[in-house]
């Protein structure tokens, strides 16, 4: 199974996930992320965070949609209000889709402890909704119950 996060600029939410993800989910399951506008690099709180939560960060970088052209993946999530608003490119053909906004963390506004707990917060987020995602029957639902669990998930 193959699941894609996009965001805008693929630097925080959409990297976070991925790897969270890809840190909680069993074997044969596989996060992805890519940007609508990417910036080209990882924010370096994202890969702080990351790192000092024991989560991976080998093999992040911030690229395009375009760079999944070919995935075919079974689950897109955005995690941003900009993507959210954004149609899924035709070549995420029949994946279901679904929206787990996320508060962007690199535009929080305080000191150097706050803005890193900003982040810290949002991979505790992230976990969360995970975590319910990879508690669900995925076999046993069907593609609109599915994006009626993302769609709860995302309240979380």
């Amino acid at each position: 199974m193959k699941i894609l996060f996009l965001c805008t600029a693929n630097s925080c939410r959409s990297i976070l996930c991925e790897a969270v993800f890809n840190h909680l989910a069993p074997q044969g399951m596989t996060a992805f992320s890519a940007g609508s506008q990417p910036k080209g690099q990882v924010h370096p709180l994202s890969l702080k965070t990351l790192n000092n939560a024991g989560i991976s960060t080998e093999g992040l970088f911030s690229k395009s949609n375009d760079a999944h052209e070919n995935l075919a993946p079974d689950f897109v999530i955005t995690v941003c209000d900009k993507a959210a608003g954004e149609a899924c490119p035709v070549f995420f053909g029949l994946s279901v889709k679904g929206h787990w906004g996320l508060a962007d963390p690199s535009e929080y506004h305080g000191t150097q402890e706050e803005i890193e707990a900003a982040f810290e917060a949002t991979v505790e987020q992230i976990k969360t909704r995970i975590n319910a995602f990879l508690a669900l029957p995925l076999s046993q639902l069907s593609a609109e119950r599915l994006k009626a669990e993302l769609t709860l998930i995302g309240t979380l």
